[in-house]
């Protein structure tokens, strides 16, 4: 894989930074109300800056991040006693569990796919998806003309999800979260243990 897929960070900033604005869309999917989200949002800024220096495996970062988005959700449903939602179900800790498995197999598997990629490919998505670059900055910093990083992400991207398609089944819900992935032949996917 190419060197900008392996995630090493010395502060929380550096990952608030990588995540923040994602972590703000997949609250704002769950909880309606503007203040509640950016409470949610910095309990799970204070979550991150209190357990970064226990971060071992970088590869996991994004999947350890949203967990504790998860969780951070899950626990304001808890109090604010809102049953009408699904995270505030009996039975929550075991789906958040089972979808930190689902979301970190995916994860494993479109980085596996990532690195039968071309490299140019696997950069533009290193970067631009990965780090988060702007595509304006990815031409910039690879010297090619802003359409042309535009065409290249697009194409990694279309490139990406036919071999993840191509390799496995994926169920999804309606806001696009992955619920379940079955493989579609052996030859791609790692064994399930």
């Amino acid at each position: 894989m190419c060197a900008s897929c392996c995630y090493t960070f010395s502060n929380s900033q550096e990952l608030w930074e990588l995540f923040s604005e994602k972590l703000k869309l997949f609250i704002r999917s769950k909880v309606k109300d503007t203040n509640s989200v950016n409470d949610i949002l910095q309990d799970i800024y204070i979550k991150i800056h209190q357990n970064v220096g226990n971060l071992k495996d970088g590869s996991k970062v994004q999947s350890w991040v949203f967990q504790i988005a998860r969780n951070s959700v899950a626990d304001f449903f808890r109090k604010s006693g809102n049953s009408n939602n699904h995270l505030a179900d009996e039975n929550n800790e075991g789906d958040i569990s089972a979808d930190a498995e689902i979301f970190e197999e995916a994860v494993r598997d479109m980085l596996s796919m990532m690195n039968k990629m071309p490299k140019e490919y696997c950069e533009a998505l290193c970067l631009t998806e990965l780090e988060g670059i702007s595509q304006k900055e990815y031409a910039e910093r690879i010297g090619i003309s802003y359409s042309g990083a535009k065409s290249r992400v697009q194409r990694a991207r279309i490139m990406l999800k036919d071999m993840l398609m191509d390799c496995c089944h994926y169920q999804f819900d309606k806001y696009g979260t992955v619920l379940s992935i079955q493989p579609k032949c052996c030859c791609c996917c790692p064994p399930k243990r």
